[in-house]
């Protein structure tokens, strides 16, 4: 999660300095939204069956994470807008 933190932080100053565009902005999303998503299955795993009860606030973050991984676009709409900045 460190280097989703560290990419949106640095696509945030780009674009304060008006030096990044929409795919910049996909790039970090992607990223953050499938880190965000792997971590918390793996939070899931940890607690075992007990981290799909509502006990445990583990369940809740995957719910959170599957969001970011949705909305405004799905993943795979923002890896077609980079791929298609990438090969022109």
């Amino acid at each position: 999660l460190n280097s989703a933190r560290a990419y949106v932080y640095a696509v945030a100053r780009a674009c304060d300095q008006g030096k990044t565009t929409r795919y910049d902005a996909a790039g970090a999303i992607l990223l953050a939204s499938e880190n965000a998503v792997k971590v918390s299955l793996e939070a899931v795993q940890a607690l075992g069956g007990a981290g799909y009860t509502k006990e445990w606030p583990v369940e809740r973050l995957v719910r959170d994470a599957k969001l970011y991984d949705i909305g405004a676009g799905t993943n795979e709409i923002r890896r077609f807008l980079i791929g298609r900045e990438l090969l022109g």
